[in-house]
C-alpha cells in the first residue's frame, strides 16, 4: 500500500468519525444534564473523538513520512512549495491537535468515571498523556519558530493550559462534585473545540489551502467553545449556590 493510499484511507476514517462527532457534540450540550440522552450521547461523543484522534495521528504520521506524496494537490501552491511547511502544518501541528483531542476526551471520561475514587485519575496512562501532550505542544512551538509560523506557537498554548488544568484537577486532594462536573465540561467542550478547529482549518485546505493558516478561521471554534465552557460552568456554580442553606 502506497503512502498516498494509506493516507486516503486514514482521511476517510477520520472524516466519517469526525463528522459524527461534530453532530453528536451538540446533543449533550443542549440536553438535560445528567439525563439519559446526555449520558448516552456523551459516551458516544467520547468514543468517536478517541477514534477521530487516533485516525488523525495516523494522518500526521503518513504526512511526516511523505509530505509531498500525501499532499500532491499542494505541490504547485506557492504557499506550500516547501515540503517542510507541509510537514509542519499537516504533520507536526496535526499530530499535536490529535493528541490534544485524545487527551481532553480521556480526561473528560475519567473525571466522572472515577468520581468515587479520585486517586484513580492518577493512573499511569493518564499521567503519561499529560507528558505526551506537553512534548507535542513544545514540538509545535519549536516547529513554529523554525518555520516562522506564529499560529503554530499560539495554538500550542492551548496544550500547555490543558495539561496545567488537568494536573490541577488530578492532584486536587478532595474535589467536590461540582469540581468534577466543571472539569468534565472543560474537557469535553475542549474536545469539541479541537475537532471543530481541525474541521475548519484542515477541511478548508481542500478548497483554499491558504485558509489553513488563517488565524480568524481558527479563532471561531475557540471563541464559541470558551463561551460554552464559561456558560455551563457558571450554571453549575449558580446551581450549587441555590442549593446552599
Amino acid at each position: 500500500m502506497s503512502s498516498l493510499t494509506l493516507f486516503e484511507v486514514l482521511v476517510t476514517g477520520h472524516i466519517v468519525a469526525g463528522a459524527m462527532g461534530l453532530i453528536i457534540f451538540w446533543i449533550p450540550i443542549v440536553s438535560s444534564k445528567g439525563g439519559r440522552s446526555h449520558r448516552r450521547y456523551g459516551q458516544r461523543f467520547i468514543t468517536v473523538m478517541l477514534i477521530t484522534g487516533l485516525f488523525a495521528i495516523g494522518i500526521a504520521a503518513t504526512t511526516l513520512y511523505d509530505p509531498t506524496g500525501t499532499h500532491p494537490h499542494l505541490g504547485d501552491h506557492p504557499m506550500f512549495r516547501n515540503p517542510a511547511l507541509i510537514s509542519g502544518i499537516f504533520g507536526w501541528m496535526m499530530l499535536y491537535l490529535a493528541i490534544l483531542t485524545v487527551n481532553l476526551a480521556w480526561q473528560g471520561k475519567l473525571c466522572l468515571r472515577n468520581r468515587h475514587n479520585h486517586r484513580a485519575n492518577r493512573a499511569w496512562h493518564n499521567l503519561m498523556l499529560q507528558g505526551v501532550l506537553t512534548a507535542a505542544a513544545m514540538n509545535c512551538v519549536m516547529q513554529g519558530i523554525l518555520l516562522e509560523q506564529p499560529m503554530m506557537i499560539g495554538i500550542a498554548i492551548v496544550g500547555f493550559a490543558t495539561v496545567a488544568t488537568n494536573l490541577w484537577f488530578i492532584y486536587k486532594p478532595a474535589p467536590k462534585a461540582t469540581d468534577r462536573i466543571k472539569e468534565h465540561i472543560k474537557s469535553l467542550v475542549g474536545t469539541g473545540i479541537s475537532v471543530y478547529t481541525a474541521f475548519f482549518a484542515f477541511g478548508a485546505v481542500r478548497i483554499l489551502p491558504e485558509l489553513a493558516l488563517a488565524p480568524g478561521l481558527w479563532a471561531i471554534p475557540l471563541i464559541i467553545g470558551l463561551g460554552l465552557i464559561i456558560y455551563h460552568q457558571r450554571a453549575v456554580t449558580q446551581g450549587q449556590r441555590s442549593q446552599s442553606p
